[in-house]
């Protein structure tokens, strides 16, 4: 009986310990766990960092990845629990792009120094403490989706496993709900906030997780996005994003001093032409007749500094790389693709594809820089393999879409349906030429929601690009506006 006895406990013992490595990191995981101090506005916050991979199985036990992510907890002496602090999953887009963009850009306790207008300085480059961080209203985890950052997939496994829009979000749902389990972090205020295909990859999340997962969220953060790919890609058959980006080459022009007025209220006026007068007379195609023609081709010349004659030619059709290599044109320069406000040499001999994005290649070398020396010399963590900031081993992308344009959408609207307190922040920025603000508006807009659901959404504009929070101002502005949107939804009440 005494035999049994202990045989019993010996058991018991073995699976208490099995137990306690699945909520525990694993001896196959890299981590680094270092301790800072960053001043958020008045508020000295001490946090503690953790940076490093850790290994994805399936559940028969096989190795299939490993994912870098990078968290910062604040620190607060016992004084609150850890349930009672919300947990924001911040990642980029691309697809390809590693999470260090909204990283070292806006959320995390340090940035990339800039100049007083938001412009890349010369090298060598470095960080500063983000007084704006998003650290003073949640915690946060920065993931690199496979094949970005330090995160790979495992010996053996094939990249098409990962590298689509659903895969995608099976396996950083994944990420999360392990997160979740070995951080005990499962009662905690959950939100997700993503930049660019980051949003596509949010919203495809937020009824994922919720169905495969359990996982409720309070709230998502879309910053410069895409929820409907029909909305950027101009050509036969789809003259929609003509009007959808016409408000952003106004923003643009006003930047450039071509245009004059409050810009507010310059926008709201090419808005209301570009969805009435302009789209009908788009939807006309040939039947539009000559005067007609002419009076909305001097429209469109006031809106976009271009030659009514060029204009013309082009079947009043303006799509954004035109945009961007005609507005400027006559001085031989091209303005940015993720931000119409920065100006770059044209190099091209002939007319043709633009070879270069000013507002992306001047910043790449800072991100890329600054994160190689921060992840060594502050987080301690050291890899000998690229930090792949902007990645082409993902490519090609299974978009699932059977030749026509992805849309995400629905997936959003599922989970808000299901979830009636989850709330949604919709951040933009006016000189985006990638995701232009108004094809952001418009697909917010189709979604038609219910009244009571249509208010748990906020969207929120600002001066800048696609990284609005490059200015000084729009990185401040931002930062309060989601501070106030995370203490919204993760009141107690619901945020009525």
């Amino acid at each position: 009986m005494n035999q049994l006895r202990v045989v019993v406990l010996a058991v018991l013992v073995m699976l208490s310990a099995a137990s306690a490595q699945t909520s525990s990191p694993s001896a196959d995981d890299k981590l680094s766990t270092t301790e800072h101090e960053v001043t958020i506005g008045e508020q000295a916050i001490r946090y503690r960092a953790t940076a490093g991979t850790i290994l994805m199985r399936d559940e028969a036990g096989k190795a299939k990845a490993t994912v870098f992510h990078v968290a910062y907890d604040k620190i607060d002496n016992g004084t609150t629990r850890p349930a009672d602090r919300p947990i924001t999953f911040v990642f980029n887009g691309g697809p390809g792009a590693a999470s260090v963009w909204l990283h070292l850009g806006t959320a995390g306790p340090r940035r990339i120094e800039l100049n007083a207008d938001g412009e890349a300085p010369p090298p060598p480059h470095r960080l500063v403490d983000n007084a704006h961080s998003w650290l003073d209203a949640t915690d946060l985890v920065f993931i690199d989706p496979v094949g970005t950052g330090y995160s790979r997939p495992a010996p053996g496994e094939k990249g098409e496993e990962f590298y689509g829009v659903k895969e995608d979000i099976a396996w950083v749902g994944e990420f999360i709900r392990l997160y979740l389990s070995r951080n005990q972090r499962w009662d905690s205020p959950k939100f997700l906030a993503g930049e660019s295909y980051g949003t596509t990859r949010a919203a495809g999340l937020s009824e994922h997780l919720a169905d495969r997962h359990g996982i409720a969220l309070n709230g998502i953060i879309l910053i410069s996005s895409v929820l409907d790919f029909a909305t950027l890609n101009p050509g036969q058959g789809n003259d929609l994003p003509y009007a959808l980006y016409l408000p952003t080459y106004a923003a643009i022009m006003h930047h450039h001093r071509k245009l004059s007025g409050d810009v507010r209220t310059l926008l709201a006026e090419v808005q209301k032409w570009a969805t009435t007068e302009y789209l009908v007379a788009l939807a006309q195609g040939d039947g539009l007749d000559e005067p007609q023609r002419k009076a909305v081709a001097a429209k469109l010349a006031r809106y976009t500094g271009l030659n009514e004659e060029w204009i013309l030619k082009a079947d009043l059709r303006i799509g954004p790389e035109a945009f961007r290599q005609q507005l400027l044109g006559e001085q031989r320069k091209l303005i940015g693709r993720f931000d119409g406000r920065i100006v770059g040499q044209d190099l091209r001999p002939t007319a043709g594809e633009a070879e270069y994005d000013p507002s992306l290649s001047r910043y790449l070398p800072v991100y890329s820089a600054t994160f190689n020396a921060y992840v060594r010399r502050e987080l301690k963590f050291s890899s000998d393999l690229p930090y792949e900031v902007l990645s082409p081993k993902v490519h090609p992308w299974n978009f699932g879409r059977g030749g026509g344009h992805l849309y995400v959408g629905d997936q959003l609207k599922s989970a808000m349906a299901r979830n009636p307190h989850m709330k949604v922040l919709v951040a933009s920025g006016w000189h985006d030429l990638a995701t232009p603000y108004f094809a952001s508006d418009y697909t917010i807009a189709q979604l038609r929601l219910p009244v009571p659901l249509r208010q748990n959404v906020r969207q929120t504009y600002y001066a800048g690009g696609h990284m609005m929070y490059h200015l000084p101002s729009s990185l401040e502005a931002l930062h309060e506006d989601i501070r106030q949107f995370v203490r919204w939804a993760a009141a107690s009440d619901g945020g009525r």
